[in-house]
């Protein structure tokens, strides 16, 4: 069976948009293609067809594959979490924590459950590419490693290194790959991709001819800039440091960058409305005072995030926000820190404990050992709506609810005054008709577009782009085993 490995000489390389554009473009050849992340560490998730979770850029993966999402896909995600440790969620499923101490023992016996995974996916497809995480030249956690050379070589899958021009030093960033990895670990790999270039390509011939001259692997392209990415939900919450943009007229929808933010991607949809203008608010800075809109985001350490939220002064603004006539929204985590109090009496997300919410709707919440993985459907504001659930912990109280599922259960919570809500629902605002409702409650008007759609463009320019720029032949080839 076919299979073929990304990995990259650093992180935010961009692995994660050229495997989805690959798994589109070989989708769109009429290939049967699956995409394969043996380890991943993110706190951006999506819940699958099989009740499990997996990284939100497999997710994404899945839909330019046009296949549905299962947990094979990314079968160990590690969700870091308060106290230095991550939660370890296996074939979809959480099983405790790995933290300093254990990290390299517990991800070694994790292997034989990759290898499984990855045969499984190779049944059923023409091709299998896989995301390695991270570098290879992080020599320092080769051993136990199983997302990167660890995996290749127990499963006999060759790699291409991708390497960021953008950042600069990219000659030097693939050379030095090869100067630093293991010999055998360097046998892996058959060739490089350049990505992220802006302006004339014939600028680096040269660099290119070197890097191939130094390192002995053949060049398989050199990828531009590719401006259809914006388009695309990202993984990775570094992108949220890169910048904040302010518009005079529009509708202002403010979101506090949390220490431990989960599946932030559930703004995207505001974002691509001309009318509003979603502000990330770093640490150090004020929630703006013109803002229509408080959002708090899913966390994966809701009551460390919480101290946070005070440690910043924003529970001062939040609470001003309110007091002026603003409108609060949280989700899953966020919903949680709006209530009364938070109760953590296993310690499920560090040291035992209780604390006192924002108070701004009258439910609280008890954070216990199940978790609810689950994909709904409901009516809320008056609109239908898509979604899924991914939480731990109950929250009752509400008196009025935010949400109706199809299933009759009912969820979240709105004050008595229609001005904070409450949701344990992903992926809200990708539903357009609730999209439109909740603007219209702003003041703002929506433009009405499908994001769903608008996605599935964007993967479809990324591969043409990529059909043009990359010798997608010669990766089929070496998939195959015949390069």
């Amino acid at each position: 069976m076919a299979a073929i490995m990304l990995q990259g000489t650093g992180s935010d390389v961009g692995k994660s948009v050229l495997v989805a554009g690959i798994c589109r473009a070989l989708a769109n050849r009429g290939l049967r293609v699956l995409p394969f992340k043996p380890q991943n560490m993110s706190n951006n998730a999506a819940v699958t067809v099989n009740g499990g979770e997996i990284g939100r850029a497999q997710a994404l993966q899945a839909l330019a594959a046009r296949v549905p999402l299962h947990t094979d896909m990314n079968p160990v995600l590690l969700k870091p979490q308060a106290d230095r440790t991550s939660q370890l969620v296996v074939h979809g499923r959480v099983r405790g924590t790995l933290g300093s101490g254990n990290f390299r023992e517990g991800r070694r016996g994790l292997l034989p459950e990759v290898l499984e995974s990855f045969a499984r996916l190779q049944d059923q497809c023409d091709i299998v590419v896989v995301e390695g995480a991270g570098s290879p030249a992080e020599i320092n956690l080769r051993e136990g490693d199983i997302a990167n050379m660890g995996f290749a070589r127990a499963a006999g899958v060759p790699v291409v290194l991708v390497g960021d021009i953008d950042r600069g030093g990219v000659i030097a960033s693939v050379v030095g790959t090869r100067a630093v990895i293991d010999p055998q670990d360097a046998a892996m790999i058959h060739g490089f991709i350049i990505n992220k270039f802006r302006g004339d390509p014939a600028l680096f011939t040269d660099g290119y001819a070197a890097i191939e001259q130094r390192s002995g692997w053949r060049g398989f392209g050199l990828v531009p800039w590719l401006s259809d990415v914006v388009r695309l939900p990202s993984e990775d919450a570094v992108v949220l440091e890169k910048g904040r943009r302010m518009a005079g007229d529009r509708l202002i929808v403010a979101c506090p960058i949390l220490p431990r933010i989960a599946n932030f991607d559930d703004l995207d949809p505001l974002k691509m409305e001309s009318g509003v203008e979603v502000v990330m608010i770093p640490p150090g800075t004020p929630i703006p005072a013109e803002a229509g809109l408080i959002v708090l985001p899913g966390s994966k350490a809701t009551m460390a995030d919480l101290a946070a939220i005070r440690a910043q002064g924003w529970d001062i603004d939040i609470l001003a926000h309110h007091r002026r006539g603003g409108v609060v929204l949280g989700i899953c985590g966020g919903y949680q820190m709006l209530g009364r109090s938070i109760a953590d009496p296993l310690g499920i997300e560090g040291v035992p404990g209780e604390a006192a919410g924002l108070g701004l709707l009258n439910v609280t919440t008890v954070l216990g050992e199940s978790k609810m993985l689950r994909q709904v459907r409901g009516e809320a504001l008056g609109a239908d709506f898509a979604g899924y659930e991914m939480h731990m912990g109950q929250t009752s109280g509400a008196a009025h609810p935010f949400a109706r599922f199809d299933d009759g259960q009912e969820d979240g919570a709105i004050s008595a005054d229609g001005r904070v809500m409450g949701t344990y629902c992903h992926g809200l605002f990708g539903s357009t008709d609730l999209r439109g409702a909740l603007l219209a409650r702003l003041g703002a008007a929506s433009d009405g577009g499908d994001y769903a759609a608008g996605v599935d463009a964007a993967l479809d320019a990324v591969a043409a782009a990529l059909e043009e720029h990359l010798d997608m032949d010669g990766l089929i080839a070496l998939a195959r085993g015949a390069a």
